[in-house]
């Protein structure tokens, strides 16, 4: 059988081997290109066969490379107990991940407390001057250890790091080439082929007498065509939604002032809301400007309504916790006449809010808010504006609770079917005097505020909250 110059290369390599990993055809003298071409080739004539294995490999974690480097907690804490501290308090005033230490030392065996000392056994002395077994191990993960060369003995050290998190699990793909029995029992033959036609064989007419080296065209797969983020594109069509409607969109800081934040809207500084649990505040002594006539004007109408006002809090630097800070601040262009009325504005933006994240809550999400400012208005208008704007992200069904908000009287929480249940997706209602008359604004404002990224979960059939920010391409391929 006629074969190419490299092709007779490989073969008579793996005659030799029967086996290789293909990545280790670069010691031949080829690239990886090369390599590919030779091996659909082969592949084509049934001279080789490929085969794809997994292969686990094990590394350190972010947290894996801090204790490589300073040590494991066990390791720490063990070097304060010999060094005579064994007062669990103090080693807990000495070393921030004491307790970490103290548990694993007590699984092992090497120490006890008893009433809130420690114990040290003879067993563990031996360790001042020796490495203990995991550290050892440790120092093997160094740069990654595959699966295979684990020994039993540290089989159980490997599932604690795993449990620890001190080491993540990779899997590798291996393709191997195997030289099949036609590949072995045939006879070869060089054939000078032309591989890239220059004009040097052009001029000459070569390619008239010479073979052409044949090309194998063969299907890439499917092709997937670049398009935005499922999420950005849920948020535009709001969006685009609300300007048909002639909403104009508005913006507005991040890095807000608890004043416009929580103040502006009346919500009392003693509000449960306010505290560190439900606003993130930001480590600063700065403090933020206000204007001086609607800082007093607000500070008027809570101590006539609520009998207090903290300035101080007032003035504090925090992370948006609600975009009504926005409809606030637009409240205040009114005031200045850079805004005119009737209004109908929105926001989508981020807020953030101390949280236990799981499928249903995060500590950032994005926020529907907005606001309709004009005569005549009713909470009947509010309540159809509602119900036009979760249809947009497919909800069938929709509830109106009545609810509380310091801001808003009525007020109404929203609930949404997602699933077999409903869920709440924000609230909304009338702006109370209290709020509007600091600004001069004489007209009824509608106001409300929605977690678009729950609607978007239903909207996109999904029952992950943290799958709005994924970057995981075959899920993104799928929406």
């Amino acid at each position: 059988m006629k074969v190419g110059r490299e092709e007779k290369i490989v073969i008579d390599y793996l005659k030799e081997k029967k086996e290789e990993m293909i990545d280790n055809l670069i010691y031949l003298g080829f690239n990886k290109g090369q390599i590919e071409k030779i091996c659909q080739t082969l592949l084509s004539k049934n001279l080789i066969e490929i085969k794809v294995q997994e292969r686990k490999k094990y590394v350190l974690s972010e947290e894996g490379k801090e204790y490589l480097e300073k040590g494991l907690p066990e390791r720490n804490v063990l070097n304060l107990i010999l060094s005579g501290i064994n007062d669990v308090g103090t080693l807990n005033l000495k070393y921030e991940k004491a307790n970490i230490g103290i548990i694993w030392l007590k699984n092992k065996g090497l120490i006890k407390i008893i009433r809130g000392n420690v114990e040290i056994s003879e067993e563990a002395k031996k360790f001042k001057d020796e490495k203990m077994q995991e550290e050892i191990f440790l120092e093997k993960l160094k740069k990654g250890i595959y699966e295979e060369e684990i020994s039993e003995g540290e089989k159980n050290i490997l599932e604690s790091f795993l449990k620890r998190k001190i080491i993540e699990e990779k899997v590798e793909k291996i393709r191997k080439i195997r030289i099949t029995e036609k590949g072995l029992n045939e006879e070869f033959e060089v054939e000078e082929e032309i591989t890239q036609l220059t004009p040097e064989i052009l001029i000459k007419k070569e390619w008239r007498y010479k073979k052409l080296k044949e090309y194998e065209f063969v299907d890439a797969g499917k092709k997937y065509v670049a398009k935005k983020h499922f999420y950005n594109r849920i948020i535009e069509e709001v969006r685009e939604f609300l300007i048909s409607l002639g909403f104009k969109e508005f913006k507005g800081p991040i890095i807000e002032l608890n004043f416009w934040n929580c103040d502006a809207l009346f919500m009392p500084s003693f509000h449960p809301a306010r505290d560190i649990h439900d606003i993130f505040y930001i480590d600063t002594e700065k403090k933020g400007k206000i204007d001086k006539k609607i800082f007093e004007k607000v500070k008027e109408e809570h101590l006539k309504y609520w009998k207090d006002f903290d300035e101080e809090l007032s003035k504090k630097i925090i992370l948006r916790s609600q975009n009504t800070a926005i409809s606030a601040r637009v409240l205040y262009l009114i005031s200045k006449n850079k805004v005119k009325i009737p209004l109908k504005m929105f926001a989508i933006d981020r807020v953030f809010r101390p949280d236990t994240i799981d499928a249903k809550h995060f500590i950032e999400f994005d926020q529907l808010e907005g606001i309709i400012v004009d005569k005549d208005l009713s909470f009947v208008n509010l309540l159809g504006y509602l119900r036009e704007l979760v249809k947009i992200f497919g909800a069938k069904e929709v509830k109106f609770k009545p609810a509380y908000f310091p801001f808003t009287e009525p007020s109404v929480e929203v609930y949404v079917k997602i699933g077999n249940s409903f869920v709440e997706v924000g609230g909304a209602g009338i702006f109370r005097e209290e709020v509007t008359r600091p600004f001069g604004v004489e007209y009824p404002v509608l106001a409300w505020g929605i977690g678009i990224g729950r609607l978007a979960m239903l909207k996109a059939k999904i029952n992950d909250i943290r799958d709005l920010m994924s970057q995981n391409i075959e899920f993104l391929r799928n929406k």
